[in-house]
């Protein structure tokens, strides 16, 4: 299968480029969205094809989807600056969506998006529960949602659900904010008392989960690439301050910028359904095993 992909690499997370070595890995070719020089070498250089763009260039999302056999979105903006920038960055995404959306309707082919996993009060989200399509991050909730629906237009849309920490060598996700949070403040902070837990799964893990989806699920469905089905927020900080050899406390919600009320729900997640469907297995390092590699 020719696959597109928007995230591929570079300034993207850790998501991305696991997804193109794993396509790679396995027989795939790779188009991927490449926003500099600097991304489109790292993308040939891994044995992908790099399309130069950006995620606002929507003709040139037009034309990856276009020659493609199948399509994976993972781009989104990571200014996390302020509640404006996570609005745009969410306009922007949905806009992007709404492109790829548009060459594949009536062909069949797959179109697989990224959110995360929902919040459920008192227990483990699941697959069959619905995203919220209220509070700070709704918009994309709304953007996953229509994608899903393109199923009734003839694309074989599905999600993969993401933890709110996808890791890989200590870096990455919620947990790599509350580390560069700790960097800058000097404290190895958590909102509340840190009892609330965090699902997380290893960036290469995930990966798999994408590819398995990317060929095989049906359409209009969701899942859950989680490993880790939560783990505490002051047990991760614990670890972030040990690491950096700095203290750990609790600290306002406020401290944590747009995300702060995300960062204080207690949001477990389990993936039973997906390991059972598609066969996914994690076989990488959990999230306070992987954090162990962090260095002041």
């Amino acid at each position: 299968m020719h696959v597109f992909v928007t995230g591929g690499t570079g300034g993207t997370g850790t998501i991305g480029t696991a997804v193109v070595a794993e396509l790679l890995a396995h027989d795939h070719t790779v188009t991927a969205l490449a926003r500099s020089q600097g991304s489109a070498d790292a993308l040939t250089a891994a044995g992908a094809r790099p399309l130069r763009g950006g995620l606002a260039d929507l003709d040139v999302l037009r034309a990856g989807a276009r020659d493609a056999d199948g399509v994976v979105s993972l781009a989104f903006s990571r200014d996390y600056g302020s509640t404006e920038s996570v609005e745009a960055g969410m306009a922007e995404e949905e806009a992007a969506a709404t492109a790829l959306s548009e060459e594949l309707v009536g062909s069949d082919r797959p179109l697989v998006t990224v959110s995360g996993t929902p919040w459920v009060a008192g227990r483990a989200a699941t697959e069959e529960d619905p995203l919220p399509l209220d509070g700070p991050v709704a918009r994309r909730a709304q953007t996953v949602t229509a994608v899903l629906a393109l199923a009734e237009r003839g694309v074989r849309s599905a999600a993969v659900r993401m933890p709110r920490t996808v890791h890989a060598d200590g870096r990455g996700g919620f947990a790599g904010l509350l580390t560069d949070a700790a960097r800058a403040s000097g404290v190895a902070g958590y909102p509340g008392d840190g009892t609330q837990r965090w699902p997380a799964v290893h960036a290469a893990d995930a990966a798999s989960l994408f590819r398995l989806v990317l060929e095989g699920a049906p359409a209009g469905t969701a899942w859950h690439a989680v490993a880790d089905e939560g783990d505490a927020v002051r047990d991760i900080a614990a670890v972030i301050g040990r690491r950096l050899g700095l203290p750990v406390r609790s600290l306002p919600v406020e401290d944590f910028g747009p995300f702060g009320p995300v960062f204080a729900l207690d949001q477990p997640a389990s993936s039973a359904r997906t390991r059972e469907a598609l066969g996914w297995t994690p076989t990488h390092p959990g999230l306070l095993e992987d954090l162990e590699r962090l260095g002041a």
